[in-house]
């Protein structure tokens, strides 16, 4: 969407204060820890964008309150690229060049900007995933971040994991249910789950190195239909923000949901 469409579709223009006072209508309050998945195009024009929507979120869930966004890497199987793949003969040079993960020089890749300028703000701890990093802010963010297993990545130890534990709620920021990380953590308990073997690159005792590994086989091409189904049994607050519609939900009925949807749903 381009910056006249989104100028074109909003009404007043969206500040700091605006997106505070949506989000605390829609439900989050101060001292919650909350899960965010974030669309910005889809909240209207902003003043200040990325960084007014991270303060305007700051300023809802206060001091003692956490936040925590998705900070996904590119560091992963070349041969599993798509968008676009790469040449067969470039395979080789990848596994021996990419740069190893590292929680302040890697961004983010495919998460929408305002979880890409959340990872880099003051006070944000990233975990220590090559691929499926999670940065949160906030009372609990160490916590939260803390010793991120490799596999299973969306495991019980897992980042997903601490927030399942502390009751977290998710907030789908003018983004949908297909973002939605939560349901992956489902997936792990899912019984007929596929497997695959992975690699990303990594420091080994301070060097570079490819390192593969097993994991489940996620797939998020049904979380649409699942979140469907889940609003029609579970509580779900839809409301907007800017522009934006948005849904609050609780991350541990989601995941639980997921874990007595997968068997019936998936072949």
């Amino acid at each position: 969407m381009s910056e006249g469409e989104v100028v074109t579709r909003t009404r007043m223009p969206n500040t700091v204060e605006t997106i505070e006072r949506d989000l605390k209508t829609l439900g989050l309050c101060i001292g919650d820890v909350a899960l965010v998945h974030s669309s910005l195009s889809r909240l209207g024009w902003v003043c200040g964008a990325e960084q007014a929507v991270i303060q305007g979120l700051q300023a809802a869930a206060g001091p003692t309150g956490t936040l925590c966004m998705p900070a996904q890497t590119v560091n992963s199987d070349p041969i599993e690229w798509k968008n676009p793949p790469v040449p067969d003969g470039w395979l080789s040079v990848i596994y021996n060049n990419m740069p190893a993960f590292d929680v302040n020089r890697m961004p983010a890749r495919g998460m929408g900007r305002i979880a890409e300028l959340f990872r880099t703000f003051p006070g944000c701890l990233r975990s220590n995933h090559p691929q499926v990093s999670f940065s949160a802010w906030g009372r609990l963010a160490a916590e939260v971040i803390k010793n991120h297993p490799l596999t299973p990545q969306f495991g019980a130890d897992s980042p997903l994991g601490k927030l399942y534990e502390l009751d977290a709620k998710v907030l789908l920021l003018g983004a949908g249910y297909d973002a939605c990380t939560c349901f992956h953590m489902g997936e792990t308990r899912f019984d007929r789950m596929p497997r695959k073997r992975q690699g990303a690159s990594i420091l080994v005792g301070g060097e570079r190195q490819w390192t593969c590994f097993e994991d489940f086989d996620y797939n998020s091409d049904d979380f649409d239909k699942l979140g469907e189904d889940f609003e029609k049994e579970v509580p779900v607050a839809i409301g907007k923000v800017g522009e934006g519609e948005c849904r609050l939900f609780s991350l541990r009925e989601a995941v639980d949901y997921a874990v007595s949807w997968l068997p019936k749903n998936r072949p």
